[in-house]
This record gives C-alpha cells, sequence and structure tokens, in this order.
C-alpha cells in the first residue's frame, strides 16, 4: 500500500465517506466521533500542506468560504408537483376506487403501496452528475426553485459523491430537508442565550436555515435530508417500484425513512397509518401525516397525472390540531373580486406548530352556523399549513359582555355599498377600482409569476402605488415614468431600471397567462388555457356568447356568467385597451379541428437538450395535435423525440423497438401540421 499523500488523502477520504454513511444514512455509527474528527483533522492537515489534494468532493469542502450575493432560479426538468390530501379512511377508500376505475381490465387484484411518512420539511432536489453533487434547488413553484447548492453541501446526510456504482449519468434525486426535534431544540436554547429570537418550529427553522446566503451559518445548524423520489434520469435505468428505487438510493449513499414500509391493499394503508399516529410522537422528527403511493411504476404511467398532482399518490394527513382561545375581535378584509371576509382577531395560542393570532371565519352563513360571538373561546383548528379556522365555540364560556359580530353596511376600506348576490354567501363591496383594497389585490395578482411575471414588484411597492393614488388599474403601470418609481421607498437607481425591464419584459406574453392576469372572478390558470386553446385569440373569446363559453372544458354556467361580464364591462374594455396599447401582445393560439389532430390517442415522449425549444413547449405542441406526454418510455409509446444527451429513456426505446425521431424531423412534423412555435 502506497505512503503517499496523495494515496493517504484518498484513504482518508474514502474512509470518512463510509463513517459518515453509517452514521447519517444507516444511523449505525462503527466509531465514536472522536475518531471521525481525528480522520477529518488529519486529511485537513494533508490538504493544507498539499492543496493539489483538494477535490471539490471532499469532506473538508462542504462548507463554502464566501456567502452569495442572491439566490438563482433553477427550472426543474420535470415539475416537482403537489400531493392530493386524504383526510380519513372513506377518503383512501374512494381513492383507490379512483385508481381502479382508471387503470379498468390493468387493475391488479391487490393494489401495492409503498407508505412514507410526510415529513413536515422542505422539499428540494439535488442534481448528481457522473455521482458527483452538482446542484441543490427547492420546490419554489414545482417548475421554478433556487439554486441551494451551497446550503444542501454543509447537511451531513447528503453525499457529495454517491457511493458504489450502477448509479445513472444524470442523476435527480427529491426529498425533504427538515431539522430534527433535539436539534432543534438544542439550536433554540442556544439563540435563547445569546438573545436572539428562537423559531416557532423546526419546519420554519429548516426553511430559515436554506434561505442563509453565508453556507457557514448554515453549516451550524442540524439539518438532514431524507429522499422520497426520483426526478431527470438519464443515461441509466431504474428499478421498477417506487420501493426497489429507495432500496437502491439508500444502497447509493442516500437517507431514507427507516419507516417506509410496502403494504397490499387500502385496509393495509389504513393498519399503517394508525401505527405511524401512534407513534408519531415519539419520533425524533416532525411528521404531519402519511404519503400512499402506487409502487409498480408502470401503474403509475398508466394513471398519469392531474394538472398539479399525480394520480397515483396521495398524502393522508393525520387529525387536525386544535386549541381553545378567545376571540378578541372580528374585522373585514376585501379580496380583489371585492369579496369581504371576516377575520377572527384572537388571543395569541400555539397550536399546529405555530403561534395563531388570526383565523378564517369565511362568511355570515358561517358565524350564524357557529353562533360565534366577540368575547366567546373558540376552538382553533390548524391543519398542516392550512389557514387557522374557528371550527366551534365552548358555549359554557361565554362572558356576560359578549356581542354578535356585526357586518359593514359599506365597504371597509372605500365605503362603497355592499351586497349579497342572490345564492352567493359573501358580501361584496362594489365599489370596483375605486375601492384600495381591491387595486392592490388585483395588482398583486397581475404581476405574479404565473400572469404577467413582473419581477421585484411586490406588495410594498403596490401599496405605495395604490395609497399615493397613482395606479388606478394595473394598465398604469405600464404608463408610470422613471421618476415616479424613483420617488418610492427603497427604490434606487439600479432597482428601478431593474423593475422597468422587467416591467418592459412582461409585455411579450401568452394569451393563457393574459387571461389568467386579468384575475376574472373563477377563472384560473387551467381555465384560462382551456380558453385560450378553445378560441385562439382575444377576439374570437371576448365576443363568445354564453352558450358558446359552456362549450369549453372547465366552463360552467358559473364561469360563462363571470366572463361575459367581464367582456360586457366598459372599464374591463377600457384597460384591455390600454394595456395592448402599451405594446402588452402575445400570439394567437392554433386552435385544433378534430380533423387537425393526427397524434390523437398517441404517447409521446420528449428527452434530451432541445435546441429550438424547450420540453415544455414541445410538449404544449404535442398536446395541440392531439397526443398525450409521458414521462417515461413504455411499449405504449409511439414515438420519442431524442435531442443530444438523450440517455436511459433513448435506451429504453431502442430496446422496445419504440420509434426515436431527432429534433429536426420533429420540427419539420409540427411545421407539416401548421403548429406555430
Amino acid at each position: 500500500m502506497s505512503n503517499t499523500p496523495s494515496a493517504e488523502a484518498a484513504r482518508l477520504r474514502t474512509q470518512l465517506e463510509l463513517y459518515n454513511y453509517e452514521y447519517h444514512v444507516l444511523d449505525a455509527p462503527t466509531v465514536p466521533d472522536s475518531e471521525y474528527d481525528r480522520l477529518l483533522q488529519r486529511l485537513r492537515t494533508l490538504e493544507a500542506e498539499f492543496p493539489e489534494l483538494v477535490t471539490p468532493d471532499s469532506p473538508t469542502q462542504r462548507v463554502g468560504s464566501e456567502p452569495l450575493a442572491q439566490f438563482a432560479q433553477v427550472q426543474h426538468e420535470i415539475p416537482m408537483l403537489s400531493l392530493d390530501n386524504a383526510f380519513n379512511a372513506q377518503d383512501m377508500v374512494d381513492f383507490e376506487r379512483r385508481l381502479r376505475d382508471r387503470l379498468g381490465a390493468h387493475a391488479p387484484a391487490t393494489i401495492e403501496y409503498a407508505c412514507e411518512p410526510k415529513l413536515d420539511g422542505i422539499a428540494v432536489s439535488l442534481l448528481y452528475r457522473d455521482g458527483k453533487l452538482e446542484r441543490g434547488a427547492t420546490r419554489g413553484d414545482g417548475r421554478t426553485g433556487e439554486d441551494i447548492t451551497h446550503n444542501v453541501r454543509t447537511i451531513p446526510s447528503i453525499p457529495l459523491r454517491l457511493r458504489g456504482d450502477g448509479y445513472p449519468g444524470v442523476l435527480e434525486v427529491r426529498g425533504e430537508i427538515y431539522m430534527p426535534r433535539a436539534g432543534f431544540e438544542a439550536f433554540n436554547a442556544r439563540a435563547r442565550e445569546l438573545g436572539e429570537k428562537p423559531f416557532v418550529n423546526p419546519r420554519n427553522a429548516a426553511a430559515g436555515t436554506l434561505r442563509q446566503l453565508d453556507p457557514r451559518l448554515t453549516a451550524q445548524r442540524p439539518l438532514q435530508m431524507c429522499c422520497y423520489s426520483v426526478g431527470h434520469v438519464e443515461g441509466g435505468a431504474l428499478p421498477e417500484t417506487q420501493s426497489a428505487i429507495l432500496d437502491r438510493l439508500q444502497q447509493w449513499g442516500l437517507r431514507t425513512n427507516p419507516e417506509s414500509e410496502v403494504v397490499n391493499g387500502i385496509e393495509a394503508c389504513d393498519q399503517y397509518f394508525q401505527r405511524l399516529e401512534a407513534k408519531r410522537d415519539s419520533l425524533a422528527y416532525d411528521i404531519d401525516g402519511i404519503v400512499f403511493k402506487v409502487n409498480a411504476l408502470d401503474l403509475q404511467e398508466r394513471l398519469g397525472f392531474v394538472s398539479r398532482a399525480p394520480r397515483w399518490a396521495i398524502a393522508r394527513k393525520f387529525p387536525a390540531q386544535e386549541e381553545m382561545t378567545r376571540l378578541l375581535d372580528v374585522e373585514f378584509q376585501v379580496g380583489r373580486t371585492g369579496a369581504i371576509t371576516p377575520v377572527a382577531r384572537l388571543e395569541p395560542v400555539f397550536v399546529g406548530g405555530v403561534t395563531v393570532s388570526n383565523a378564517t371565519l369565511h362568511n355570515a352563513d358561517e358565524i350564524e352556523r357557529l353562533d360565534v360571538m366577540i368575547g366567546d373561546t373558540v376552538v382553533i383548528r390548524r391543519a398542516g399549513d392550512v389557514i387557522p379556522q374557528v371550527v366551534s365555540i365552548v358555549p359554557d364560556r361565554r362572558p356576560d359582555d359578549a356581542r354578535p359580530v356585526e357586518f359593514p353596511t359599506v365597504c371597509p376600506v372605500c365605503d362603497s355599498p355592499v351586497e349579497r348576490g342572490e345564492g352567493e354567501a359573501a358580501l361584496r363591496c362594489l365599489g370596483g377600482l375605486v375601492c384600495g383594497a381591491q387595486r392592490k389585490a388585483a395588482l398583486r395578482h397581475f404581476v405574479s409569476r404565473k400572469a404577467m411575471d413582473i419581477d421585484g414588484l411586490g406588495e410594498k411597492l403596490i401599496d405605495q402605488l395604490v395609497d399615493t393614488d397613482q395606479v388606478k388599474t394595473v394598465a398604469d403601470l405600464y404608463a408610470l415614468p422613471r421618476d415616479v418609481w424613483l420617488g418610492l421607498e427603497r427604490m434606487g437607481e439600479k432597482s428601478t431600471d431593474k423593475l422597468l425591464a422587467a416591467i418592459e419584459r412582461s409585455k411579450a406574453t401568452t394569451l393563457p397567462r393574459f387571461i389568467y392576469a386579468l384575475g376574472i372572478r373563477e377563472v384560473g390558470e387551467t381555465t384560462a388555457a382551456s380558453l385560450a386553446l378553445h378560441f385562439g385569440s382575444w377576439e374570437a373569446l371576448s365576443s363568445a356568447a354564453e352558450s358558446v363559453l359552456l362549450e369549453v372544458e372547465d366552463v360552467g354556467p358559473v364561469v360563462a356568467d363571470h366572463l361575459r361580464q367581464f367582456f360586457d364591462s366598459p372599464d374591463a374594455n377600457t384597460v384591455v385597451a390600454a394595456l395592448r396599447t402599451a405594446g402588452v401582445h402575445w400570439p394567437d393560439v392554433e386552435r385544433p379541428s378534430e380533423d387537425a389532430t393526427p397524434l390523437a390517442g398517441q404517447t409521446w415522449v420528449v428527452t434530451g437538450k432541445l435546441e429550438a425549444l424547450g420540453r415544455s413547449e414541445a410538449g404544449a405542441a404535442l398536446k395541440q395535435l392531439g397526443a398525450k406526454v409521458a414521462g417515461s418510455v413504455s411499449a405504449k409509446t409511439h414515438c420519442v423525440v431524442a435531442g443530444p444527451g438523450a440517455g436511459s429513456k433513448l435506451k429504453k426505446a431502442q430496446e422496445l423497438d419504440v420509434t426515436v425521431i431527432d429534433e429536426a424531423a420533429f420540427l419539420a412534423l409540427l411545421q407539416e401540421h401548421g403548429v406555430s412555435l
């Protein structure tokens, strides 16, 4: 065995990686901490003496020396979707019924489920290239996250280099970063000793830690990561079940949850849920429910996805956590559609891991149902991240001076008249754009990421613009001179120029985004996309009769009525015209006729890097031609579009003798069928 410094450094790295794996992944350390520390110090000494021996994946390189100026954005190759929720056993029975209905003849006699505790932490993505950690990112909005590589490198349970062999050339691992309870308590105790503000709960502590620009601060906090799935994969194959994938990830050095199990049937899922709920308080970390996934990947593929969640997975939440407190007052907030919502002001109470001082009361019907009065002792429920709500009162604690909740007869913000529409539970302010609250809410919606995406135009700036009456409609944003922006608080030359550039960029948008940005009642992102695809142009949409609007998927009588009210409104038409005059524009959407969907019934897969258009654009073009776009290749796949860097999906397509075309052939196909890019 060589005794050169290079050989010794290599042996030390290997030994330290093994000890780290045993301690943080297997929870079975074979040496005391002092031995690990001794070897790590020896490696540091060697690398200091021979700097050429330092490698990026060395255990000594977990913590960088310089803080970042800001977080960079990361686009997820495959969206990080959320999960649908179940709250009781019947919801789970209904979930399996939906699975069987969709699988039809392909449903097995008993469905096998992978069961995993739902950690109460922060969802992240780790990208490994050739086994080395290249990037860490937050989930963000599911499609766009933030680059937190400098912070994830400091977490001991995240390997800088995968163990063993057989891993794909490109492997995206997804999981939850959390702070164990013991570490959270120790960290807060230390914060109190130093006179610093402690964190409210472990989840907030983990989120705050990952937002640190200085990795040296992150390294001081006891974070862990537990993996639960994979995302983008190239250059290698993975097992055919969720549970086997988790086993493989653990073999490669990644931590998975030891409480995970595979069970057969929905009754076994309920039994697993009851077992974990019983031991929830004794676990070393917070969980807020259980995630159940169909174990077989081929069944997952058949089941597919809805807009924001997979059909083959569901999160069953633990029963909501409740506490009692006193209702001090009821105030009224006005939303962007004019809805006036009662908000309970409470004596602060700790429930569901946070201190709650406000809760929703929904509407007048709910207040009447609860028989709630100001001064009552009320029961507050907070389930996960759901807004706290008043669920009941404690009648025998009602004080003599309790008084009824009185709803406003005029808008609490602008003094305009209010009304309660027929069949509606909510009061609405009739002030429209006269109402500052509605203007602020409409502006926040208009500039949001999924709408016009005007980065840097936040709530505080919007409040200033409305409070000083410098913006009356969303169109005014495009007409404000530079000196107005400069005159706002916290706006200097650089930030003003950056914001003006973002406003200018937003002028080039898409029809679905524009429809969504207008904030028409009941018209969300999915409905906006359906309207754009059905009508193709703003002129066709805005002139459509209510009966024609009802032909669109996702549009019912209520939505159709809201749309026609908007299109018939002189004020709304004035705003749209002003936006277009300001330069806001979009291409028409080519509406496919039934005979213009030559790919109907076919399943296509896009893989590798496309030069002319991104994967999402390629997927949209395929859907326009009637195709279903899948994330994995199977015998049912009709064709694979493979760009440079295509890996495991291309290999599987070749093994299954699935047709493969390159980007040039794909673009020719789109051009042949008149799809505009």
